[in-house]
């Protein structure tokens, strides 16, 4: 079965450090009838994050794995970690004039290196969705990277990883695997953002473009910044994922750091393939 498309976000983000694992929650506030029974989970999520971040503030970490779709050179740092809740919601229909599927996905990553200039982290999803997909939730994460500035003021950071490695052959193992290197250019004192480039590697029976032929691999490519002109507090990203399969979309975001722990994020989609419906 191809790979079905996922969805952009709007989304609260909560980074927060415990002992040696962080939970890092992201919950959603959404307006829509056919999501009742989901958002009973999602608040019940909510309520644990607003607990975590009460109680463990002072001891925040930041950074997630990501930009704001596709995978970045960052890592958790050791003994933190994230928990995920994400609902991704399409705007309108595809262009068959089917609906589009909500996504939801809950997942896990946390730092496993104690080293500075080497780190690695792992993690896990629960994906639901993807139709008769959904009898296999689980799928798996890891990534290992090289911090920007480790050895040298010149160093990029490096990232090799793998994500969507899914639990049943043929149907679930999307088995994306990817490199990528990132570096923050400056003019004297003004940072002109980190620019990212990689290219990423996937199944070539699942990963297919909207005629059924194999489109399994594709550049990644990444610009970001935090606007310290405005406030160090507002962040924004422009990203792409190649491909016309699920995975391929060029990605705007920005968010507003609310606390040290505390980010809310919005993002927009536009997919390369055009029979599907953007999101946001």
């Amino acid at each position: 079965m191809a790979f079905q498309k996922r969805d952009a976000l709007l989304f609260l983000d909560t980074d927060v450090f415990w002992q040696s694992t962080c939970p890092k929650a992201s919950f959603y506030f959404l307006k829509d009838e056919n999501m009742k029974n989901k958002m009973k989970k999602l608040a019940l999520t909510a309520l644990t994050a607003a607990i975590f971040l009460v109680v463990f503030e002072e001891r925040a970490y930041p950074t997630a794995s990501t930009h704001i779709w596709a995978p970045s050179t960052d890592t958790q740092d050791y003994g933190t970690g994230h928990i995920t809740a994400d609902v991704y919601i399409p705007v309108n229909k595809n262009a068959d004039g089917s609906e589009a599927n909500t996504i939801t996905n809950t997942g896990l990553t946390f730092g496993i290196l104690p080293f500075t200039k080497f780190r690695a982290e792992v993690g896990l999803d629960y994906k639901t969705g993807y139709g008769d997909l959904d009898s296999y939730p689980i799928y798996f994460n890891a990534k290992v990277a090289i911090p920007e500035d480790a050895y040298s003021p010149y160093f990029p950071g490096i990232a090799v990883g793998l994500y969507d490695i899914g639990t049943q052959p043929n149907q679930t193992n999307f088995n994306i695997i990817y490199g990528k290197a990132a570096k923050t250019i400056k003019v004297k004192d003004l940072s002109l953002g980190r620019f990212s480039m990689g290219y990423f590697w996937g199944n070539r029976d699942l990963l297919l473009d909207g005629d059924g032929n194999k489109d399994n691999r594709g550049v990644l490519a990444a610009w970001e910044r935090t606007m310290t002109e405005i406030s160090d507090k507002l962040w924004i990203c422009v990203e792409y994922q190649g491909t016309r399969s699920g995975y391929g979309s060029t990605n705007l975001g920005c968010s507003w750091q609310l606390t040290k722990s505390t980010s809310i994020l919005a993002g927009y989609e536009f997919y390369n393939n055009l029979n599907f419906a953007d999101t946001i």
